[in-house]
């Protein structure tokens, strides 16, 4: 019995495997936010042409799929870099990626799987060192932070693309200078705002000095201008009229006609 059956025995044991086998090497299925690319040793070898999108798919058990995650990914890097006059200066960099959908085949190729060590983080340091390699301590600190941080952004998205990766973002979280040379440039800061602002209040002070010699000035000019009208007949009218004005009035004064230097009428009294 045991030779009728063995036979049968061997060849259901040999199709458990083969079966086993091709359930786990042919059915496959890519879940969202994933992307893959198949390598066929005995045919094409790396289809880079053909991406397979999110589902079930069926291979071959001698082709191999290489399943990539998508969904954007985050680096930090801390690193020391030297200023353009040679200071160590500790930079925190951000920097968010996510491969190019389309182009899985080539950042297979070319960088493998770990892309973020391989191909992400140097990119990062070489921008990170070129840039912050231009300025100085005090640039760094105050004036063109945010320049820098627009030439690092541009620098490490030019790199990351060629290769088939997409930076969504790139941030400096912290530039730390020695302690040495950010005291030195907050006291330097701070005496240049004491000089605008003791500069600002001598303009103040100047202007109004200029304001109040064109106020002057104008005053004399107006003095002038009058002496120069009151000719002796106007003031005399003018006084014949301030006496008429006088004489009018209800209280009790004594006038005496032709009075003074000017022969006007003097008012000696009244109630």
């Amino acid at each position: 019995m045991n030779k009728k059956f063995g036979p049968t025995i061997a060849i259901a044991v040999i199709g458990f495997f083969l079966f086993m086998i091709l359930t786990s090497s042919t059915f496959l299925t890519i879940d969202p936010g994933e992307r893959g690319v198949i390598f066929r040793p005995f045919s094409t070898g790396l289809d880079k042409g053909n991406i397979y999108q999110p589902g079930f798919h069926v291979i071959a058990p001698w082709n191999t799929m290489f399943v990539y995650d998508v969904r954007e990914k985050q680096l930090e890097e801390t690193m020391t870099v030297l200023s353009s006059n040679g200071l160590n200066i500790k930079v925190d960099v951000t920097v968010r990626v996510h491969p190019s959908y389309a182009k899985i085949g080539e950042l297979h190729e070319n960088f493998g799987k770990d892309y973020l060590n391989s191909l992400v983080r140097p990119e990062v340091r070489s921008a990170v060192r070129k840039v912050l390699g231009r300025f100085n301590p005090e640039e760094l600190y105050s004036t063109k932070r945010e320049e820098v941080q627009s030439m690092i952004e541009t620098d490490i998205e030019h790199g990351l693309k060629k290769n088939f990766v997409t930076m969504k973002v790139a941030l400096i979280r912290d530039i730390a200078l020695p302690t040495r040379v950010k005291d030195a440039i907050e006291e330097k800061i701070q005496a240049e705002q004491a000089a605008l602002k003791y500069e600002y209040i001598l303009q103040q002070e100047r202007k109004e000095a200029e304001r109040k010699i064109i106020e002057a000035g104008a005053k004399a000019e107006s003095n002038r201008i009058l002496n120069a009208s009151l000719t002796d007949n106007i003031l005399r009218d003018k006084g014949i009229e301030a006496t008429l004005n006088l004489a009018q009035s209800p209280n009790t004064k004594v006038i005496v006609v032709g009075g003074g230097d000017s022969g006007l009428p003097l008012i000696l009294g009244g109630n």
